[in-house]
C-alpha cells in the first residue's frame, strides 16, 4: 500500500528545501540501493537527507530503523544489533572519516551520493514500515515494528480529527526518530500533502518566524516547547494566525494551556499515544478542548479502564485505572521479545498501555501518569501524580514539577515532589497544594532542585529523580 502520493507541498528542514518531485526522485534512488535488505538504519538527524532516507525505505518496502543522532555507543550498538539493520543511511556530512561509526556497525551509505533507480511493486499493508525503539526508561530500549497499514490508519484518523489538508503548512522542530516528529511530523505531511517546515530546533522564535514568513497553520510541540513559547510573549503572539496548535508526548500543564490561550487566542489540541499504539486519543479541531484532557478516542479506536485485579473501572471522571487500547494503528508485538509482548496484551487481545487514566462519562480522557511511577498508593488511597503536579505548577513561582511515590513506613508510599521554583520554600508549596486538593494528596516532602532530568522528547525521567536528591 502507498503511504504517500506523488503530489503535495515541499519539505524544508533547517532552511534546506526539496520540492515534492525532487524528494521522491531522491527517495527512489535510495529505494533502488537498499531493495532486498532486511532492514536499514537511518542516522535520524534534522536534515532533508533523513526525510529522503526514510521515504526511500518506505518506497522500497524495507523496514526503517531511525537511530538517534546523539545515541551513545551502547544504545547505538543495541539498536543496530537488535534490529538487524544491514545498512546505515546518513547525510554525507554525518559519515565520519573512514566510513564507520565509532564502535563499528553496518556499512554506511551516504544518501547524497545516490542517483537513479525505479521502484516497482507496492508492499502489503501488514509489511513493517518502521522499527521504532522505546525510550528505555525501564531497561534496554525495545524495538516496536510499525506496519504500513497502522501508519496509514493512524494518520488518516488524525487528518479527520484535526481537519488536516494539503492547504495546511505544518511547522515543527521535533526530533525525527520518534512518533511525534517522524510519523506525525514527516509522514503525516507526506500523506496529507501539506508542506512541511522543520525548524531544526523547536525554538519559539523559529515557530514565530515560520508563522510570519511561511504561513504556518499547524504547529506541533511538546509541553517544553509550549512552556518556552508562553515565556516569550512576542513569539506566542505571532502564532495568532495559526489554525491549530497541537501538544503531545507528555501532559501539558494546565497553566501553560491557559497562558497559550491568553497569548495566542488558541486552545491547544492535546492528544495521547505511545510508540506501540501511535496516536489513539485526541481532541478535535471542531470540538471542545479542555485543559488537562487529551480528548476522546479516534475513529476505530476502543479504550477501557481496568483495576489491578482486571476488574472494570467506571468512567466517572474520578476513578483511575490502567488504560487498555484496541485499534488498527496498534503494533503486533515487540521485536525479539516474546515475553514482553505476552505481558503487554490481555487474554482477550487488548494492549495494556501501562498508563493510568480517568475517563469522564462523555468519553473525555485524562492521563494520570504511568502505572509504574505515577500511581501512588498512600495510606489506602490511590493518588495520581499528575493532579499534584498540576497543582504545584499553578503556583506562580514554580517553573517545573515532578511527583513520585517514595517508601514510607506507615503509609506504604508518601507523595514526594521535585520542584524547580524561585523565591518559595517547601512549606509554602505543601500548603499551596493542601489548599487545592484533598489532604492526603499534599506532598509530604518537597525537594527544590535546579532542573528535572528529561529525555529527548522533553519527558521527565522519573527514575532519575532520586539522583537529584543525592
Amino acid at each position: 500500500m502507498e503511504l504517500f502520493g506523488g503530489t503535495g507541498g515541499p519539505v524544508r528542514v533547517g532552511g534546506r528545501e526539496l520540492a515534492r518531485a525532487e524528494l521522491l526522485r531522491r527517495a527512489s534512488a535510495v529505494a533502488a540501493r537498499i531493495g532486498g535488505a532486511g532492514a536499514v538504519a537511518v542516522h535520524a538527524d534534522a536534515s532533508v537527507e533523513t526525510v529522503v532516507a526514510v521515504a526511500g525505505g518506505i518506497l522500497a518496502g524495507v523496514p526503517v530503523v531511525p537511530l538517534p543522532p546523539d545515541s551513545g555507543p551502547d544504545e547505538r550498538a543495541h539498536i543496530l544489533g537488535d534490529s538487524g539493520a544491514e545498512l546505515l543511511l546518513a547525510a554525507r556530512g554525518a559519515v565520519p572519516p573512514g566510513g564507520a561509526l565509532p564502535g563499528g556497525g553496518p556499512p554506511l551509505v551516504p544518501v547524497d551520493d545516490l542517483a537513479g533507480g525505479e521502484v516497482t511493486g507496492t508492499p502489503a499493508p501488514d509489511a513493517t514500515a518502521l522499527v521504532l525503539y522505546t525510550s528505555g526508561t525501564t531497561g534496554a530500549p525495545k524495538g516496536v515494528p510499525i506496519s504500513r497499514g497502522a501508519i496509514a490508519a493512524g494518520l488518516d484518523a488524525l487528518a479527520d480529527a484535526w481537519a488536516w489538508t494539503p492547504d495546511d503548512v505544518l511547522v515543527h522542530g521535533l526530533p525525527l526518530f520518534h512518533v511525534h516528529g517522524l510519523v506525525l511530523g514527516v509522514l503525516g505531511a507526506l500523506r496529507t500533502g501539506s508542506p512541511l517546515v522543520h525548524t531544526g530546533r523547536p525554538r519559539p522564535e523559529a515557530y514565530a518566524a515560520a508563522a510570519r514568513d511561511d504561513g504556518g497553520t499547524l504547529f506541533f510541540g511538546v509541553p517544553t516547547v509550549w512552556s518556552r513559547t508562553v515565556a516569550d510573549a512576542a513569539a506566542a503572539e505571532a502564532l495568532r494566525g495559526a489554525r491549530l496548535l497541537v501538544s503531545g508526548s507528555a501532559p501539558l500543564p494546565v497553566p501553560v494551556f491557559e497562558r497559550l490561550e491568553s497569548l495566542t487566542g488558541h486552545r491547544p489540541v492535546e492528544r495521547y499515544g505511545m510508540t506501540e499504539t501511535l496516536i489513539t486519543v485526541s481532541a478535535r479541531a471542531d470540538g471542545e478542548r479542555h485543559p488537562g484532557y487529551v480528548g476522546t478516542p479516534l475513529p476505530g479506536v476502543e479504550t477501557r479502564l481496568r483495576a489491578e485485579d482486571g476488574t472494570p473501572v467506571p468512567s466517572d471522571g474520578e476513578t483511575p485505572g490502567e488504560l487498555h487500547v484496541r485499534a488498527p494503528q496498534l503494533f503486533r508485538g515487540y521485536l525479539n521479545r516474546p515475553e514482553a509482548t505476552a505481558a503487554s496484551f490481555t487474554a482477550d487481545g487488548w494492549f495494556r498501555t501501562g498508563d493510568i487514566a480517568a475517563v469522564e462519562p462523555d468519553g473525555r480522557h485524562r492521563i494520570v501518569g504511568r502505572a509504574s511511577t505515577d500511581l501512588i498508593k498512600s495510606g489506602g488511597y490511590r493518588i495520581g501524580a499528575g493532579e499534584i503536579e498540576d497543582a504545584l505548577l499553578a503556583h506562580p513561582a514554580v517553573r517545573e514539577a515532578a511527583v513520585v511515590g517514595t517508601p514510607h513506613a506507615d503509609l506504604g508510599e508518601q507523595v514526594t515532589a521535585y520542584v524547580v521554583a524561585d523565591g518559595v520554600d517547601e512549606r509554602r508549596l505543601v500548603d499551596f497544594v493542601a489548599e487545592r486538593l484533598s489532604a492526603h494528596k499534599r506532598p509530604r516532602t518537597v525537594h527544590l532542585v535546579d532542573g528535572l532530568p528529561r529525555n529527548a522528547m522533553g519527558k521527565v525521567v522519573k527514575t532519575r529523580l532520586g539522583d537529584l536528591e543525592a
